[in-house]
Order: C-alpha cells, then sequence, then structure tokens
C-alpha cells in the first residue's frame, strides 16, 4: 500500500499534518455522534453493515484549504449507501453484492492507461501512477442527482497534477475517464452502456477542486466507493464522479458520457449542482443530507461558487445543464 510522501522541494508546515491518535479520536466521535440518526434514516439491509471505520492506511495527510467544516457524514453511510449500476442498482446493492466479490482483486495489478492527445502517454500500475503526488485530506460536499447528500472525507491528489505529468497537447480541449468493466462479476442488464464513461472540459479537469480520489476516512476506497482510484468533482452532481478508472484520455471534442447516451434530455454533459434546473422528474431545489430528516435549501454549484462560477461565465447554465 503507498502511503502518502512529500515531493521534492515540498515543505509541508506541522500544522498541515493530522497527528495519527487524533486523527482517528476525532473519527470514533464524528461517527458515533451521527449514528443513531443515521440509523433512522437507513434501509434495514444496510444496518448490519460494518460501521467502524478501519485503521487509517493512510499518515501524514496535508489538509486542503478547500475541505468544508460542515459534521460528516458517517462512515457507515458513505460506504453502504452508493451508486454503482455495474453492482446493481438499489443504493445497498453495491455493498451487498461486494462482500462476496474479490473487487477490486489486490492479487492483479491495477492498471490505468493515459491516451490521446498528450505527450507522455502510457499504461501505469497503480502504485506507480499515484507515487509522485502528496495525498491529502479534502472534506467535500458530494450531492446526487436524486436529491440526497453526503458530506465526505476524501484522501486523494488534484487531477491538475496528474493531468500535467501527461503533457497534453493544443489539441486536448477535453479529458475522457472510462470506468473498469467485467461481465462475469459485474451485472449483465443493459442499465447503461458499458463501460461507463465520462468527461470534464480542460478547465474544469484543471481546477484545484477536481481530485483523483484513493481514499475515505483515511483509510483505503472500497470497492463500492470507486476502488482504487476514482474522480470527485464537488460542484457537480455525484455521477460526474466517475469510479474504478482504468483510462483517462485527452480529446479534442467533448466526450459523450454514459448518462448522456441513456437520457440526453435528464443529464448533461456539465451537470453542475443548479438549484435552478430541474431534473426532469424531480426538483433539484431542495437536498436532504444523508442522516438528516429535514431537507435544506440546494447551494448553487453545491456551495462551491466562489471557486467554479468563473468556468462558466457567459454560459446559459440551463441550456448547457
Amino acid at each position: 500500500m503507498f502511503i502518502g510522501k512529500k515531493r521534492l522541494g515540498e515543505d509541508i508546515a506541522a500544522s498541515e499534518i493530522t497527528d495519527h491518535p487524533i486523527y482517528l479520536d476525532r473519527r470514533k466521535f464524528l461517527n458515533g455522534t451521527a449514528a443513531i440518526a443515521t440509523a433512522s434514516l437507513l434501509p434495514f439491509s444496510m444496518l448490519n453493515a460494518k460501521s467502524a471505520v478501519p485503521e487509517a492506511s493512510y499518515l501524514n495527510l496535508k489538509q486542503s484549504p478547500y475541505s468544508t467544516d460542515e459534521g460528516l457524514t458517517t462512515y457507515e453511510s458513505v460506504t453502504t449507501y452508493n451508486n454503482y449500476y455495474e453492482f446493481g442498482t438499489g443504493k445497498s446493492d453495491p455493498a451487498i453484492r461486494l462482500e462476496s466479490i474479490n473487487f477490486p482483486d489486490k492479487s492483479k495489478p491495477w492498471r490505468v492507461s493515459i491516451e490521446g492527445e498528450c505527450d507522455k502517454p502510457g499504461e501505469y500500475d497503480y502504485d506507480d501512477l499515484i507515487r509522485p503526488f502528496t495525498l491529502e485530506e479534502r472534506i467535500y460536499r458530494f450531492r446526487c442527482v436524486e436529491g440526497w447528500s453526503m458530506v465526505i472525507p476524501w484522501v486523494g491528489f488534484p487531477l491538475a497534477d496528474l493531468i500535467k505529468r501527461a503533457q497534453p497537447n493544443s489539441r486536448a480541449k477535453f479529458v475522457e475517464f472510462t470506468t473498469f468493466y467485467d461481465p462475469e462479476i459485474m451485472i449483465r442488464r443493459n442499465v447503461l452502456d458499458w463501460p461507463y464513461t465520462e468527461g470534464l472540459r480542460m478547465d474544469e479537469a484543471m481546477n484545484p477542486l477536481t481530485l483523483l480520489a484513493v481514499g475515505l476516512y483515511g483509510s483505503e476506497l472500497l470497492g463500492q466507493n470507486g476502488a482504487p482510484i476514482r474522480l470527485v468533482t464537488p460542484w457537480k452532481y455525484g455521477f460526474k464522479s466517475i469510479k474504478s478508472i482504468v483510462k483517462i484520455r485527452f480529446v479534442e471534442s467533448m466526450p459523450q458520457s454514459a448518462w448522456m447516451k441513456a437520457g440526453p434530455k435528464e443529464y448533461g454533459f456539465y451537470s453542475n449542482v443548479n438549484p435552478d434546473v430541474d431534473h426532469p422528474r424531480w426538483s433539484q431545489s431542495k437536498e436532504r443530507r444523508l442522516g438528516e430528516f429535514l431537507k435544506r435549501k440546494t447551494a448553487m454549484f453545491n456551495g462551491y461558487e466562489e471557486h467554479v462560477a468563473h468556468l462558466y461565465t457567459g454560459m446559459d447554465l440551463t441550456k448547457n445543464f
């Protein structure tokens, strides 16, 4: 297991390092105080899942200035209430299904291919891919299109760092991502056009908020959360944050994502959290934080307006939804 390392020439202040015992105590406290409230809102099948946060596998994490100070969603909720249609369409299906499946298979190297309009393409084993980068913890809001949200402490590194390493050329206007797919262990129903694909405009991909996550709550990602590496774009709806990435490709034209193919009138390329643009089948003006009973107003760009609004200056966000 790779543990985050400091880059050459980069000094990390002592105040940016989480002391391991304090980190674990904080996580236990936050999980304990929210457990009762969350349990009342979870399906029965999820209440039997493991709720304890595992021992931290990532140490000396840099703390991000982009983190929210909102209370965390419990580890139990984050790891048992998931969208991962390759393992089932119900929220609890992925966690239940993956209890009996060896995914990802740690006996085999996970490889990520970097392709397309870049000067340094290649295929990388997971450890080699992330080794040059400093891992940090970022506490981000995570908003699902169906109206629920979470606050999750992700572990990862900026996608921009990887993009700079790949050296995209002037023709690279977008970044396309592809998820691992194996019909032998995943569902075979034609819910979507597999493998799952997603994309970002280059300036969105380079935004400092955009994260490649390899863990949460200081530990490795579980399969249902997109192990071993996934995207996190906190100002967009959760389906944009593609899981279990095996390919990153730099392209000149806007890529068509899996959900755009399935429902172009319901799922646009941008998928920014916007309370003024409803899904055709439900309102997006309010959301329910997992673990809370009452709904809250949905914030523009999921509360990250100051960091990303400039990306869409002059755009019609109703048309470009």
